[in-house]
């Protein structure tokens, strides 16, 4: 049995894109991307989102990513696209070629995600430069695919001493009975993770930054990873089981929701 490929539709600086636009990806893949959920043109965290591919484009390419120019992209490639409610990657590229940025935006069907308790693998790595959202890291899809083959959902990225640095795909933090703990390591700030820590920031349960180990993940309550698809609870990390916090679940499902959408 065979299934086709999901529909995906790409775009280069807001044309329809050719052969000649995809080889850059293919053959000059150095550079950095966001990805998002649109639902009814509208995304949660879209300042958020605008500044990393401003301020990724500045380190790696010395130029500002003009945040309204790439609003119009979006929204230019959600027409070609046909779709409101979608799953939207920003890349941005400085092919050798090239004076300016190129702005590769990819549009396919939204995901929705069902909140299913997820295994975690822990795996001795760290990404190079984690502030930076880039595309083809090879150690994250390595051992992310790892992961899977031993039956986990993800890999735990860990750096010496076995400290916890992020998800493979996602942040995670942890419920110690009275804050969110998200580990003080070097990692992505993820717009959901950053959209999480702003609200909860307005609640009696405020988050905090502290370093986790494997080592002492029995202390903690609870835990759970978020990344642009959503929030989802953590019931493994390699033989720690972690029961699923109903009540920490519903808290993080309200601060979410109640973050403001942006349209595009």
């Amino acid at each position: 049995m065979t299934t086709s490929a999901p529909d995906l539709h790409v775009e280069f600086d807001g044309r329809p894109a050719t052969e000649q636009d995809l080889r850059i990806p293919a053959f000059a893949g150095y550079g950095h991307f966001t990805a998002m959920q649109v639902r009814e043109r509208t995304v949660r965290g879209l300042a958020r989102h605008l500044d990393r591919l401003d301020a990724a484009n500045r380190e790696l390419f010395g130029a500002p990513l003009d945040g309204g120019r790439v609003r119009e992209l979006i929204g230019h490639a959600l027409d070609g696209a046909g779709r409101r409610d979608a799953s939207v990657r920003v890349h941005g590229y400085l092919p050798p070629d090239r004076a300016e940025t190129v702005t590769m935006v990819t549009v396919r069907e939204p995901v929705h995600a069902d909140g299913t308790p997820r295994s975690l693998m822990s795996v001795p790595f760290a990404r190079s430069v984690p502030h930076i959202k880039r595309p083809g890291e090879f150690g994250q899809i390595y051992y992310g695919r790892q992961a899977e083959r031993a039956g986990f959902d993800e890999a735990l990225l860990t750096s010496p001493g076995g400290m916890v640095t992020e998800g493979s795909i996602t942040n995670i933090g942890f419920w110690d009975g009275a804050s969110v703990v998200w580990p003080d390591a070097p990692a992505l700030a993820g717009t959901t993770m950053a959209l999480l820590e702003h609200g909860l920031a307005r609640t009696d349960r405020p988050s905090v930054r502290r370093g986790v180990t494997l080592e002492g993940l029995g202390a903690y309550r609870a835990a759970f990873v978020t990344n642009s698809q959503g929030i989802a609870p953590v019931h493994r990390i390699d033989d720690t089981p972690f029961p699923v916090d109903a009540d920490l679940m519903a808290l993080l499902a309200r601060v979410y929701e109640d973050a403001p959408r942006d349209a595009v």
